[in-house]
């Protein structure tokens, strides 16, 4: 049973947290709270060459932002988030990939060597963005604001890499997934929207 005192020793020591990954998969790897009323579409941030995407663009698409890593066990997932990519871009889809070195030091490469990675072992064409903080002071507001509109089992932190926040045409941040929760088992949902 998890109780709110397991619940703050875990948020103070993410690598113990392996208990809330168990629970997380018995609510099928979604995860819920309630939203605060700021707006997805007034953010930017830089790609990973430098340009700076403003996310007003993407009004009217569906959109997957993931915290990516090419050293990690969930690696293996850019796969899967490409298959997604493929199949439902020309529907008005995207997904932005945010490299993340907070982890275990499982993004330790340069840009350079990240896009090269992602394209020769996965072929990834969809965005990836410059490498970001996720958690901290100073981790990306793209990630702040994702992180305030949907709490993880009431905690606010991203837990590891290959975390997944689904945001609607509106710009509504509406589920987010665990790292364990694969591309695959998003296609409903994904569906659903677009």
């Amino acid at each position: 049973m998890i109780t709110p005192t397991l619940l703050r020793a875990r948020a103070v020591n993410p690598l113990r947290s392996v208990p809330l990954f168990n629970y997380a998969l018995l609510v099928q790897n979604r995860l819920y709270t309630m939203s605060t009323g700021t707006d997805f579409h007034s953010l930017n941030a830089n790609t990973i060459k430098g340009e700076t995407l403003d996310f007003s663009t993407l009004k009217g698409q569906v959109v997957l932002v993931v915290n990516v890593a090419s050293q990690c066990g969930f690696t293996g997932q850019y796969s899967g988030l490409q298959q997604l990519y493929d199949k439902y871009k020309d529907r008005g889809f995207t997904i932005l990939g945010f490299p993340c070195n907070q982890f275990g030091n499982q993004e330790p490469g340069g840009a350079e060597e990240i896009v090269t990675f992602c394209s020769r072992n996965y072929g990834v064409s969809f965005p990836i963005m410059q490498k970001v903080n996720v958690n901290g002071d100073d981790a990306s507001p793209v990630y702040k604001f994702l992180k305030s509109q949907k709490k993880q089992l009431m905690m606010e932190m991203i837990k590891w890499n290959f975390e997944k926040f689904l945001i609607n045409k509106q710009g509504e941040v509406v589920a987010r997934f665990s790292s364990m929760a694969t591309p695959a088992s998003m296609e409903q949902e994904i569906e659903k929207l677009l």
